[in-house]
């Protein structure tokens, strides 16, 4: 009886520890894929990034868009320590919080030409000021990697 017992308690154990085995593999795997998919996120952030740089450098980009751009992947970057963006890019971080409440798209047509007048004025002379540390960073960061 005695035999019985300890032979059911070994297997008992055995398919336990196939078992947490199996849940540890899964585990490793369900891993794998979220890094493989954080790195190609991670990947596709900087090449953006990079594009956007590269298309503000030759003109094709106003800056202030460009910033808009730049600092909403940029605090999308999945890493972890999370660096100092905010000091790193500190003339880009700050036109965008300049600029950051003027309204877009359709919320810039429903309003007067007057406004929108006066609020490319503000956004031209905000963009005059920082253009030269604003290219320096640019340039920084059309080589962009995490």
């Amino acid at each position: 009886m005695l035999t019985i017992i300890i032979i059911l308690a070994i297997i008992i154990i055995a398919a336990l520890a196939f078992y947490a085995g199996r849940l540890l593999f899964q585990l490793n795997k369900q891993t794998n894929e979220q890094n493989a998919v954080r790195n190609t996120r991670i990947a596709n952030i900087s090449e953006s990034i990079q594009t956007i740089a590269f298309a503000m450098s030759q003109q094709q980009c106003d800056l202030s868009e460009g910033c808009i751009r730049l600092y909403k992947l940029l605090e999308a970057v999945p890493v972890t320590p999370r660096p100092d963006y905010a000091s790193i890019y500190s003339n880009l971080y700050a036109l965008y919080d300049q600029i950051k409440h003027m309204p877009t798209h359709e919320e810039r047509q429903q309003q007067s030409k007057n406004e929108r007048r006066k609020m490319d004025l503000q956004r031209e002379e905000l963009e005059a000021k920082l253009e030269s540390n604003i290219l320096k960073e640019i340039e920084q960061l059309k080589h962009f990697v995490v």
